[in-house]
């Protein structure tokens, strides 16, 4: 076995992985994308949930905003 061989076994190794991603196509792509998409709209939700929690005002032009960190400024549920 020489040089040669040894390469071309390494290509056609390559050449039968690089199969896999023909025969999936962009379904893997979309898959992502959606994954993406549900997993923006999780986070986002749970974040508004959080911020619904919280004490500290969102809004700098909110009149409490100076005073969020003192206790009689704190709304404790």
């Amino acid at each position: 076995m020489n040089s040669t061989d040894f390469f071309w076994g390494i290509a056609d190794l390559f050449q039968m992985a690089f199969l896999f991603f023909d025969a999936v196509g962009n379904y893997f792509n979309y898959s992502l994308i959606l994954l993406g998409f549900f997993g923006f709209y999780y986070w986002m939700n749970t974040q508004r949930k959080l911020s619904a929690k919280s004490n500290v005002p969102s809004e700098v032009s909110d009149p409490s905003f100076k005073e969020w960190y003192k206790e009689e400024g704190r709304r404790l549920k």
